[in-house]
């Protein structure tokens, strides 16, 4: 099956003849990265403080943008919902957004710590970011200074909207997951179940379901859905590692919701089956932690980024 050709089907079933496309450039750990939402590009961002923007549509899937700006490492990268703009944010104490075809800086917005996580709402203009501090702020990208900021007493690691967008979920090194209505700026919820820092935040495609990614070596799914009992946990997958790095492993959701993944730090690309809450998928290659597993949005394709400063694209993974 060619993977520009092949598309997601409506029942999904691991391949055995996988295939690996290897991209180099980084010259320093690779943290994050992400597919466009047409899948067309992959954006990936590294500790040599550089966000490279990778063609996936051609079969060479060559790097043909360096955005340069960022004065430490890119710790989380996102793409705005027309695939127009890519948010990035950095120890720097930055959250940006770059013009994702002119490879230009097109905002700067500063905090005053460490920024850890930063994530775009999909129907308005809104991006919200939260720091060491404990600090998040809720960004306009027409204006400068942050529209709301609300205060955690402990250090924020990952952040994510809800689907209707009036509410925010924030993971710390509390170990909990709160949920924040922006209408009253206050938490209305706390998720509690992890016994170590969240290190990743990722709602389902339908928006009715929130992954968490943990150092306590476990991601957790969430019932976020209005009237859902008063515990949310639908389940617990474990296997993969968070090993002395303590790098922040992200986590994702396959397009129809059927399959997450996540990196590990034993150097392996994970990836588990939704419905039997079970690991069906142990892939190698990388030479170190691997930090973030990403499924393209159309294709039966995944990208996957590690400390080794390398990324693999590897297809027919489903189908």
């Amino acid at each position: 099956m060619n993977m520009r050709q092949a598309r997601y089907s409506s029942n999904l079933t691991l391949s055995q003849e996988t295939s690996h496309l290897l991209l180099t450039g980084h010259t320093d750990e690779v943290l994050t990265l992400k597919f466009s939402p047409n899948g067309s590009c992959l954006a990936s961002g590294s500790s040599d403080e550089s966000i490279l923007v990778w063609r996936v549509s051609s079969l060479e899937c060559e790097n043909h943008m360096m955005l340069k700006g960022h004065r430490n490492s890119i710790t989380e990268i996102q793409w705005t919902e027309d695939g127009e703009n890519i948010v990035s944010c950095s120890p720097d104490y930055s959250v940006r957004i770059w013009d994702a075809w002119k490879g230009e800086l097109k905002r700067k917005m500063k905090h005053d710590s460490i920024v850890n996580s930063c994530f775009p709402a999909k129907k308005s203009n809104i991006i919200v970011s939260g720091d060491d501090e404990g600090i998040v702020n809720i960004w306009d990208s027409r204006v400068k200074l942050p529209v709301l900021s609300m205060f955690d007493p402990f250090p924020i690691t990952a952040v994510s909207f809800s689907e209707d967008e009036h509410t925010i979920y924030c993971g710390g090194v509390d170990n909990s997951i709160k949920v924040w209505d922006l209408r009253q700026a206050k938490v209305i919820l706390t998720l509690a179940g992890h016994n170590e820092t969240i290190t990743g935040l990722c709602k389902s495609p339908d928006g009715g379901l929130l992954l968490s990614n943990s150092m306590d070596n476990t991601l957790r799914i969430w019932d976020m859905r209005p009237y859902a009992p008063n515990e949310r946990c639908l389940a617990k997958l474990s296997g993969h590692l968070h090993t002395f790095e303590k790098n922040l492993l992200k986590c994702d959701w396959s397009p129809d919701g059927s399959f997450v993944s996540a990196g590990s730090g034993d150097q392996l690309v994970c990836i588990w089956d939704v419905s039997t809450r079970k690991m069906i998928f142990k892939l190698s290659g990388h030479n170190s932690a691997v930090n973030e597993v990403v499924f393209h949005p159309k294709l039966p394709m995944i990208g996957s980024c590690s400390s080794d400063r390398q990324i693999y694209l590897s297809d027919n993974i489903i189908q």
